[in-house]
């Protein structure tokens, strides 16, 4: 795992260096508009060339069909894609909405457009590229591995604050480290709900053992933070926001763990090796 994880850093980052050019990291508001598609792009090869290239130097053909075995597998039960594709969208419009009755700045992005139509087809967009390039790292290569020594909580955790760690380039304002709350927003945004979504993600996966509805479900947490997450513009506002959304998650993660159902209902698939 670690070899995939210093990969995927080391690919994503240096892809990030490149695109921003001779100033570095972070940059201007202006200049991240305009190299913005080019970032993504270079933060999302990270993880699938990393996964792609650890699983032929590892397992060779049979490790990559695998991952093909893993991605067509699609019959997982109808209850499983609706935990995939709508936890993410019902959570963040109960969160938005609740906290919108304290003020507007919290609604829903959809609900404060005129054109939804740009702002549907971008998130839905978004959502296939990141769900796909992502996941076949994440949950092609790491959690099955991870999943040999740890249990479902314990790999949701350890992955989720290295996927944090992951997404610092493109959370890295030019204020970031200039006081206690710009630095408190980045450590919100890193760290106080990416470890809760994928601890869901690692237990929806060991439940259906299929790399396809990973993808949706990471496609649809995309999506809904495009479509529906509200941004609002200042910090302690901001704060709010997403540590309301963050505490939605974590309940949900203690509901589960409470009910005991972090065990797989059926044996897992032998990885390879």
């Amino acid at each position: 795992m670690l070899p995939l994880l210093a990969l995927a850093l080391a690919v994503s980052w240096a892809g990030v260096l490149f695109v921003v050019g001779p100033g570095g990291i972070p940059t201007t508001i202006e200049h991240l508009v305009t190299i913005g598609p080019a970032m993504y792009v270079a933060m999302l090869a990270g993880p699938s060339v990393a996964s792609l290239l650890t699983t032929s130097l590892v397992s060779g053909r049979a490790g990559l069909r695998e991952v093909l075995v893993r991605l067509t597998t699609w019959r997982v039960g109808g209850g499983w894609y609706a935990v995939a594709l709508l936890t993410a969208p019902v959570l963040v419009m109960a969160v938005s909405l609740s906290l919108s009755l304290l003020s507007t700045q919290f609604l829903p992005a959809v609900f404060l457009t005129n054109d939804e139509a740009p702002l549907l087809l971008s998130g839905l967009m978004a959502g296939v590229i990141v769900g796909i390039f992502e996941e076949l790292g994440w949950t092609g290569f790491a959690i099955p591995r991870m999943r040999r020594r740890y249990g479902v909580l314990g790999t949701g955790l350890l992955l989720g604050v290295l996927w944090g760690a992951w997404h610092f380039p493109m959370f890295w304002e030019p204020n970031s480290f200039s006081g206690a709350l710009p630095f408190a927003v980045l450590l919100v945004r890193l760290f106080s709900w990416l470890p809760a979504y994928r601890v869901l993600m690692v237990w929806v996966y060991d439940r259906t053992g299929s790399l396809l509805v990973a993808m949706l479900m990471h496609g649809s947490l995309t999506a809904t933070q495009l479509i529906f997450m509200p941004a609002p513009p200042s910090g302690m506002t901001l704060i709010i926001s997403i540590l309301a959304w963050a505490a939605a998650l974590w309940i949900v993660v203690a509901l589960i763990a409470v009910g005991g159902r972090w065990q797989p209902s059926r044996p897992l698939r032998k990885q390879m090796a």
